[in-house]
């Protein structure tokens, strides 16, 4: 099966002034297929909504290519560009500023649907965007249709954010911390919510957060890649990275995951790392960027040259010199 969506060697530099550039994101390169879920994971500031955005189109990369059915999305002209413009969609992070406040719930979910000849008149228009909220769980829909987003809920609004970007069916959708701006309460209802929208309608998620234990949750059936300052530093199937981590940065996070269980919190190993300060984008260290915090580096390879991402035999692949080395493994975690 071929990729809907890659990410080909995408690297982004943000100019800031007196000669002074900011690699936010560098050569990621990853792909999605049809129906599939990948999650980006990362701490903040390591460049996962950066990908996202250039992934849906909103930022051209400085360097790389963003591949939409194997076309290049910044070559695509007319007919193609339109097929692409609405085959993906992003979700924003905050249901607060993404919604028109002077704009109506029908006004904003009817306008993309205008916009694309998807319907002949308002009472065809009516009958969608009630077909769209209950789709999302807003129910009953005529109630929510002549709201002002200020008038609905966190909870209510990314639903309403989630409904707008199904308006045009893609087939691809980026959800950049679609859930953090909303209660604990009600993040696996959205979550469930999602993952059936993925199944129902075949839509692919690329899902940026920077929680690895709903990461965990969403994507337990797809696949998980991890980022550390503007670059994967490791990727696959989810219940691999989750249950067989390979690289420190990753058995970091996980070990960081708060348990339900007092036992299992009790037993967990911790990862102590040498620095709890992340280095700036502006001064990265040499060799790999994760050295001065890890815990396992080796003096004179790590913190020389930059760990190329490699496949290791449970199928992951990872960008660390000492898991890269599989008689040296156990000794990681």
């Amino acid at each position: 099966m071929a990729p809907l969506l890659t990410l080909d060697g995408i690297t982004q530099v943000f100019n800031l002034g007196q000669n002074r550039r900011v690699r936010a994101v560098e050569e990621v390169s990853l792909s999605v297929d049809p129906g599939e879920i990948l999650c980006v994971v990362g701490e903040s500031g390591c460049g996962k909504s950066t990908t996202g955005r250039m992934a849906a189109g909103l930022l051209r990369p400085s360097g790389g290519r963003v591949l939409f059915q194997g076309s290049d999305i910044w070559q695509l002209k007319g007919d193609a560009y339109n097929t692409y413009r609405r085959a993906v969609q992003i979700v924003h992070q905050d249901p607060y500023s993404s919604l028109n406040p002077v704009r109506t719930i029908f006004q904003a979910l009817s306008a993309p649907l205008y916009r694309h000849n998807l319907v002949k008149d308002q009472a065809e228009a009516r009958r969608r965007v009630v077909e769209l909220l209950e789709l999302v769980d807003l129910t009953p829909a005529h109630e929510i249709l002549g709201k002002y987003p200020h008038q609905l809920s966190g909870g209510q609004r990314q639903r309403v954010s989630i409904a707008r970007a199904l308006t045009v069916q893609p087939q691809f959708i980026v959800a950049d911390e679609a859930v953090s701006m909303v209660d604990v309460s009600i993040r696996a209802s959205l979550l469930n919510m999602l993952f059936r929208l993925n199944k129902q309608l075949g839509v692919s998620f690329l899902f940026i957060t920077h929680d690895l234990a709903l990461a965990k949750h969403f994507a337990w059936q797809g696949r998980i890649a991890v980022m550390y300052l503007g670059r994967v530093v490791e990727v696959g199937p989810t219940t691999q990275v989750i249950n067989s981590p390979s690289h420190p940065y990753t058995k970091a996070l996980l070990s960081a995951i708060p348990e339900p269980d007092p036992e299992v919190t009790r037993s967990k190993q911790r990862i102590e790392l040498r620095s709890l300060e992340i280095p700036s984008l502006l001064r990265l260290p040499s060799g790999c960027a994760f050295h001065p915090r890890c815990p396992v580096w080796e003096e004179g390879l790590c913190d020389t040259q930059r760990p190329p991402l490699k496949e290791l035999p449970g199928g992951q692949l990872v960008a660390c010199h000492v898991a890269a080395r599989k008689d040296d493994l156990e000794g990681v975690g």
